[in-house]
């Protein structure tokens, strides 16, 4: 009986000191995290007990708190790139509007026709431009909402990328640029939204002719079960461009800032496509860059 209580008395001390422990290192992590969060500083929790169940706990723990402090170290980073492009959209916006204001004074104090017919072309220009950049933003909002439905039918691509491309012949020969076409004779059709893929197409082309140097091509061309549309041009400062941001909102390649852009036009083509089925990617190699759409064909 001795014996016995003497085990039973170590038991009992044994499991009051691993109650004891546990409690301890409890009170512990809830320190660390009751300081982690305040201060939102990379401290992790330490294990101070030799038992494999808080060890996994305490694993997992920090594994959570790894991925929190990723998480809000990209929200700081998007906040502050958001903050950027607002303040460069608002130069955007306030260039032109700055310069309508001008014009159209400009307008009510000259009495020669052909100021008056100049002045007139400017700042429809600028109204044009103004209207652009607020659609761009107006798109990309709508693209943000889980809801919003594309209606999809059988439609002939490669119409939609002829189409695109006589549309831009005159900004083409304004540029003096003559874009090298190779588009494939049997009609390639896909499943989506005509206007959508309109517009996706239309942003590609922009983008090249913005942003371009004076060499461009454009190829559409069957490859397997899918159909692609390539839009290549080369740019004169490949340094400056981030491949793997290109699609991001808000990026734009050019430090100066020379054209009046919202920095949305390929995410939105990214957006809409993913949205279709679509998939699209960019490839830069050397001082060409390109920019390649894919659709399933029907």
């Amino acid at each position: 009986m001795v014996i016995w209580a003497a085990a039973a008395t170590v038991a009992c001390i044994a499991f009051i000191l691993i109650i004891i422990l546990f409690v301890r290192q409890m009170n512990e992590i809830c320190r660390r995290l009751a300081f982690i969060r305040t201060h939102k500083t990379n401290m992790r929790l330490n294990l101070e007990v030799p038992f494999k169940s808080m060890g996994s706990f305490v694993d997992e723990m920090n594994a959570i708190l790894e991925e929190t402090a990723e998480e809000r170290m990209k929200i700081e980073r998007e906040g502050r790139g958001l903050k950027d492009s607002l303040t460069g959209i608002s130069h955007d916006i306030r260039t032109p509007l700055t310069s309508l204001s001008g014009y159209f004074q400009l307008l009510t104090e000259t009495e020669d026709e052909e100021e008056r017919a100049r002045y007139s072309s400017i700042i429809k220009a600028r109204i044009g431009s103004l209207e652009a950049m607020l659609e761009e933003l107006f798109t990309y909002t709508k693209l943000q909402n889980s809801d919003y439905k594309i209606e999809m039918s059988h439609i002939n691509f490669t119409q939609c990328a002829i189409d695109t491309l006589l549309a831009f012949y005159g900004q083409f020969s304004e540029r003096g640029i003559r874009p090298a076409v190779d588009i494939e004779e049997t009609p390639a059709y896909i499943y989506g939204n005509e206007e959508a893929v309109r517009r996706i197409l239309q942003n590609i082309v922009k983008n090249a002719l913005v942003h371009g140097a004076d060499e461009v091509s454009l190829s559409l061309h069957g490859d397997g079960d899918n159909v692609v549309f390539r839009c290549s041009n080369r740019c004169d400062a490949p340094e400056e461009i981030d491949i793997e941001g290109v699609f991001t909102k808000f990026y734009k390649a050019d430090s100066a800032r020379k054209d009046t852009s919202t920095g949305l036009g390929l995410t939105i083509a990214s957006e809409l496509a993913g949205r279709m089925g679509g998939r699209m990617q960019a490839e830069l190699e050397g001082d060409v860059f390109s920019i390649l759409l894919q659709f399933k064909r029907q």
